[in-house]
Order: structure tokens, then C-alpha cells, then sequence
């Protein structure tokens, strides 16, 4: 475990949107510091990362002590074990919520074995929003809880939209219908010769999308629509004891990129104070996630 005067490196794997966005939250950490960025080629970097270290290989940044992951989800698995065999603990935001326990279960082997903790699925949702439903459910057990997104961009979906081949760029805008039912609006710009009824097709059979109604639009100028905004309302109905009709609601409405950095930068502290192992959001108290004194914390939020 982190020792508590000692800021903690920081390692940010892969700079897209995320990783812009967790070395912004990570340099604004006060029990932080960002060791480098490990990206496939170190060269041609844009001008924010002036300043810091980039490198193609995490050995190139000296002592890192977690590694926060700003990978696709796909990629996932198989990025976290190669860190977690290093020997460096690892936060991701692993989005595919009917995968999560496979990847709890092959981290949790790795993470163990090395002697080093990994934290999945650490964005909003799932990530932070799971813990909300968990705190629903402690104040009303008996019940239902709907989860509505949007609506925004998810950046699950948009990523998995653009690795269909035929694919130039693409957005998929999650459309809220209410009881956690969600349209899928797909927006696709194509390379040429690409044949659009064959990317519609490989689109909504994708299991991002086919559980879900999913229209997919063609447009010349995908840039022109980008909006990174988002949101969730989660509600419970549910019952305390033997009381019914207890009714909860939780709205949210976000910038996406930031706020996902964001929880995977509290995760990396979170995750350093926990015993080797891998573990979902829900599984860590949530004061773990916090900076400060652990009194100070609890005399001021409790």
C-alpha cells in the first residue's frame, strides 16, 4: 500500500480523449504526480504534453505506481494483465457491463499474483453510478431501479461504431425512452466505396447495439454534430422493511471525457489502499476515494 506522505506516480496508458483529460485531473491531484504517458509512437505529440515524459514503454518512466488505462474497452483485458504482470496496479473504465465479472475474475488472478491491486470499470456507469444504484438499494432492498442515459454521446458505442470497417468517423447518441430502454442514434461518415446497408448491418449487430433500437444515419461531416454532453436519471421504487412506495431519484448531466477521468483518478488513489486483488467500484469504501485526512473526512461529509 502507498505510503501516506508519498505522492503517487501515475502512469496515463494510451492519449485520446480520456487520457487528455486524466493528465489534467491527475496534475491537479495534490497527492499526485503524472510519472509520463506511454502512447505507440512517442513522436509528433500534441503541445499540451510539453513538458511531460512520453515514452512507448512504461519502463522509460522510472518507479510508476498505478496505471490508469485510457484504452478502448476491448482492449481492456488484455492491457491491464500485461501491466498488472509488471507488477503496477491498474484503473480502467471497462464500459461492457455484461463482461464485468469475467474481467474481475481473470484481473483478480494476475492482480494476486503479482501482489498488486487492480480497479475495473471505473467511469461513471458503470463505475460511479453503480455505487448510487448499491445506495438505493440499501435504503429500499425490495424493488426496481431504472437507469435512463442520456441524452449524449456515449464513447463506448462512438468507438465501437468507428472499428466497423467502411467506417470514416462515427457518434452514436444514446436517446433515453424511459424504464432503462435507450434509442441508439448512429451517425456515420463512410470511406469511399464503402457500401452504407453493409455498415448499418455490422453496426446494429454489434453487441454494443443489438440489444438495443438502433438507427444508424449516414452524414458527410460527423464533426459538425459532436457534442460531448451527457447525463443519467436513475430511479428506485422500492420498499424499506414492510413500507412501500418509497421513491428515489438520482439526475446527473455531465461533460462525459472529464468526469470518466476524473473517476479514474480517484480510483488510482482508491485502488493503492486496497489489499492485492481485483475489484469493481462497488467493492471499495467510498472514503477510499477521497484526498485528506481520513477524521477530517469523515467529521465534515458524515
Amino acid at each position: 500500500m502507498q505510503g501516506s506522505n508519498q505522492l503517487i506516480r501515475v502512469a496515463i496508458i494510451g492519449y485520446g480523449n480520456i487520457g487528455r483529460f486524466t493528465a489534467e485531473a491527475v496534475q491537479s491531484a495534490p497527492d499526485m504526480e503524472l510519472a509520463g504517458v506511454v502512447r505507440r509512437s512517442a513522436a509528433d505529440n500534441p503541445p499540451e504534453l510539453n513538458g511531460i515524459l512520453v515514452a512507448e514503454s512504461i519502463e522509460a518512466l522510472g518507479k510508476v505506481d498505478v496505471a490508469i488505462l485510457c484504452a478502448p474497452s476491448r482492449s481492456v483485458p488484455e492491457v491491464a494483465e500485461f501491466y498488472l504482470n509488471k507488477g503496477i496496479s491498474t484503473v480502467d473504465s471497462y464500459d461492457i457491463h455484461t463482461g464485468v465479472n469475467e474481467l474481475r475474475t481473470k484481473l483478480n488472478k494476475a492482480a494476486q499474483q503479482n501482489h498488486v491491486a487492480a480497479l475495473i470499470s471505473a467511469g461513471w456507469d458503470p463505475g460511479s453510478d453503480s455505487v448510487i444504484r448499491a445506495l438505493l438499494e440499501v435504503c429500499a432492498p425490495k424493488g426496481v431501479t431504472y437507469t435512463n442515459f442520456g441524452p449524449g454521446m456515449s464513447m463506448g458505442h462512438t468507438v465501437a461504431a468507428k472499428t466497423v470497417p467502411g467506417v470514416k468517423a462515427a457518434l452514436s447518441v444514446t436517446i433515453p425512452l424511459g424504464t432503462g430502454i435507450h434509442r441508439r442514434m448512429v451517425y456515420v461518415e463512410l470511406m469511399d466505396g464503402a457500401d452504407y446497408g453493409q455498415v448499418a448491418s455490422a453496426i446494429k449487430s454489434d453487441p454494443y447495439f443489438a440489444h438495443d433500437e438502433t438507427h444508424v444515419v449516414q452524414t458527410d461531416d460527423v464533426s459538425a454534430l459532436l457534442d460531448s454532453g451527457h447525463g443519467v436519471h436513475i430511479e428506485r421504487k422500492g420498499v424499506s422493511g414492510k413500507t412501500h412506495n418509497q421513491l428515489f431519484s438520482f439526475d446527473m448531466k455531465i461533460n462525459n471525457p472529464p468526469l470518466t477521468a476524473q473517476v479514474l483518478v480517484s480510483g488510482a488513489r482508491a485502488v493503492l489502499r486496497q489489499q492485492p486483488g481485483a475489484y469493481t467500484m462497488i467493492e471499495i469504501p467510498v472514503i477510499d476515494y477521497l484526498y485528506g485526512n481520513r477524521e477530517d473526512l469523515i467529521r465534515r461529509l458524515v
